[in-house]
């Protein structure tokens, strides 16, 4: 770690903004996160999965480009949190199983293959015929699939604890209250809580899908829209060793992300609202798709559900905003807020480093 840069504030301490003062900090700034509650947004939500081979989708060659590089940046900050804090953050790279519920199901996951052919995706036809241990715990009805491999996951409440220790350690501090304003003054930067003023070098905003402090909220150009995702965890099966479960059911998007001793992620809603409520339609539909897909839930038992909110550009692209010459905004990173995360924050890195 080199002598220290100067001074930095980061408003958001999801998974990104955990990240980007990790990687800052190691890097010899001195850091300041502001969060009222870390790790409590889309964060929160989301199953870890990083898979930008499963992720494919028409229009997002250039999204899909950058998150090739995300499995080795994830790489990258588990080798650097187990010099930091002596404990592994896991990846796991079991890659992915495609699969179709019905006839139309079954259409859409051939479509999904010619798609992620053209982006350079090697895509696997399997069976049950010839990799019966794949589709364990998958409906009989189930009879091929797609295997993905260069898929992973991780669990983001691990990487939050372990990121926000390592933090602690290289001398984070982090802030538990909103910030009201955010501002340029001259070459410094300034925020406000509701009781107390903090100075910097520079800025970053990783708020997500949540509204920005004034004063730089005001002179920002791109616009995110908050996506509702809501995820349900139960207990009760491990396919951990094996490919991520994700599918096509009657034509919506479902996965299964299994940990080790057999609690499952089960997800995932997407619906164009910002109220944080599970409603009873909502967690019917994602249930009644998990029990479909795969009998062996229905003795399974409810842990929790969560939600988040993603945050949405225009394109559905991430992006890079600088305002006022020393803030930038980390934003849009819409479902793939954990998966980018490390490269979200070498991004954060470039930019403070480039005003030094």
């Amino acid at each position: 770690m080199t002598s220290t840069q100067g001074d930095v504030l980061i408003v958001g301490a999801g998974v990104i903004g955990t990240t980007s003062a990790f990687r800052l900090a190691r890097a010899g700034w001195h850091v300041t996160l502001f969060d009222p509650a870390p790790g409590s947004g889309a964060t929160w939500a989301a199953a870890g999965m990083i898979a930008p081979s499963a992720e494919v989708s028409p229009g997002e060659r250039e999204n899909f480009t950058r998150q090739r590089g995300a499995l080795q940046a994830w790489r990258d900050v588990a080798r650097e949190v187990l010099e930091q804090t002596d404990e592994t953050l896991e990846i796991f790279e079991t890659g992915t199983l495609l699969v179709g519920y019905d006839a139309s199901d079954r259409r859409l996951v051939l479509q999904f293959a010619h798609v992620a052919e053209t982006f350079g995706v090697s895509c696997e036809l399997v069976s049950r015929e010839g990799h019966d241990d794949l589709f364990e715990g998958v409906s009989p009805r189930v009879y091929e699939g797609l295997l993905l491999e260069g898929d992973a996951w991780l669990d983001p409440d691990q990487a939050i604890r372990l990121l926000s220790r390592a933090n602690e350690s290289l001398g984070v501090t982090v802030v538990h209250q909103q910030v009201l304003t955010a501002n340029t003054d001259g070459d410094r930067v300034e925020v406000t809580t509701a009781d107390q003023t903090f100075r910097a070098d520079a800025g970053i905003l990783a708020t997500g899908a949540r509204a920005l402090p004034h004063g730089v909220a005001e002179r920002v150009a791109n616009v995110v829209r908050p996506v509702r995702g809501t995820t349900v965890r139960v207990q009760g099966l491990d396919r951990s060793d094996l490919p991520t479960l994700r599918a096509f059911v009657r034509g919506r998007s479902f996965y299964m992300v299994s940990r080790p001793g057999g609690y499952c992620v089960l997800g995932a809603s997407s619906d164009e609202q910002e109220a944080l409520v599970v409603e009873v339609g909502e967690l019917q539909r994602l249930l009644r798709d998990a029990l479909d897909l795969v009998p062996s839930l229905e003795s399974a038992a409810i842990v929790e559900t969560r939600q988040g909110l993603r945050p949405a550009s225009k394109d559905l692209a991430p992006f890079v905003e600088t305002v006022d010459e020393r803030w930038a905004w980390l934003s849009g990173h819409y479902r793939h807020g954990v998966t980018l995360a490390p490269l979200a924050a070498l991004e954060a890195q470039s930019f403070v480093e480039s005003l030094s």
